[in-house]
């Protein structure tokens, strides 16, 4: 891989000069491109192809299955999350990517193909309109776009014969093998996550919710607690099985033509079905808040303990801040999975 930071300043010395005496049109550099048939998508340097190692398996029940939604306003996040996943990974052919899209966008496809030629990948188009009616006003634009409640129709969107599936996030890094967050003991539970239950979880819901003598009682003879819905294990097949999409769409309607009891996009109705009725996974798997509170996403310093997964919820987001100088500490540990190239260094096909 070809990286201008790599390249001594006498041999752009001698480029420069080259340029000068010969001028040419057109400058091939290995693995470097640039698409001219997208030119509002981002553009990206080729990944290395990463290998299974020999004590690997092939086989379909040595498949990982990760779903993530595809957007091209987050696409510079997806493809560091798939780089980081793929590089921590001891056996990344057996990963398999399952992208949710709301749109017929062969150039996403062709994006992510160019960038990881050897990724076992499909893409499904999630239909908006499902969702659109459903959906009411959260306190962050960015909440209220049909693709953030994708997560809730997975099992509905990937093929039967997927029965259990890692969902993330595409604003994250992984920096352990995700082979061990598979590996979890979901103990029969729809969902595992890592559970916050130090945090104020009636926070998540209105006054109104909490002064209704009859939702009130929703938690009753249960333990919630928070859990990010950013990373979670799903068992699909449970879910298709025992309707936990309608179970959802019931909170939903609730909030949308009753009234108003949570203020936070996708995530309430969530905690109302699931919250104290998940398996508890540990909170190395979700290093979470990295970007800041979702009005102003100021800068937050890591929780101490073991980290497997970095995650910047919040309205902050370290490419953007890395863009505009005016990066987090935390930003820094996003930025070597950035396969982001700028137009200003390459030369155009």
């Amino acid at each position: 891989m070809v990286f201008w930071s790599s390249i001594s300043p006498i041999l752009l010395g001698l480029l420069s000069l080259l340029l000068l005496i010969h001028p040419i049109t057109c400058i091939r550099l290995g693995l470097i491109r640039r698409s001219t048939s997208t030119p509002d998508l981002p553009q990206f340097r080729e990944a290395p192809a990463f290998r299974n190692g020999q004590e690997c398996g092939s086989m379909q029940a040595d498949r990982i299955n990760v779903a993530m939604t595809l957007d091209a306003n987050y696409l510079r996040g997806t493809m560091a999350a798939v780089l980081s996943m793929l590089q921590h990974s001891t056996c990344p052919e057996n990963l398999a990517f399952h992208f949710l899209s709301a749109h017929d966008a062969p150039e996403l496809f062709s994006s992510i193909k160019t960038t990881f030629p050897y990724l076992n990948m499909k893409i499904y188009r999630f239909e908006s309109n499902r969702v659109r009616g459903k959906i009411s006003k959260s306190i962050r634009q960015a909440l209220d776009q049909p693709l953030n409640y994708a997560r809730i129709y997975l099992a509905d969107s990937l093929p039967e014969d997927v029965q259990r599936v890692i969902y993330l996030d595409s604003d994250l890094v992984v920096v352990d093998d995700i082979a061990k967050l598979w590996g979890v003991d979901m103990e029969g539970k729809v969902v595992a996550a890592p559970e916050y239950c130090h945090a104020n979880f009636t926070v998540y819901f209105t006054d109104k919710f909490w002064k209704d003598p009859v939702l009130s009682e929703t938690f009753q003879g249960r333990n919630p607690c928070y859990f990010n819905t950013g990373v979670m294990v799903m068992n699909v097949d449970k879910w298709r099985k025992e309707g936990y999409t309608k179970r959802v769409e019931e909170w939903m309607t609730i909030q949308k033509q009753q009234k108003r009891i949570y203020q936070l996009g996708s995530l309430p109705p969530f905690l109302l079905v699931l919250a104290g009725n998940i398996k508890a996974v540990d909170h190395r798997w979700n290093q979470h808040g990295l970007g800041g509170d979702n009005f102003e996403g100021k800068c937050r310093s890591l929780h101490p303990g073991p980290i497997s997964l970095l995650h910047w919820s919040g309205k902050g987001k370290p490419w953007l801040r890395l863009d505009s100088r005016k990066p987090c500490t935390v930003d820094h540990l996003w930025a070597p999975y950035d396969l982001y190239r700028s137009s200003r260094h390459f030369f155009e096909e």
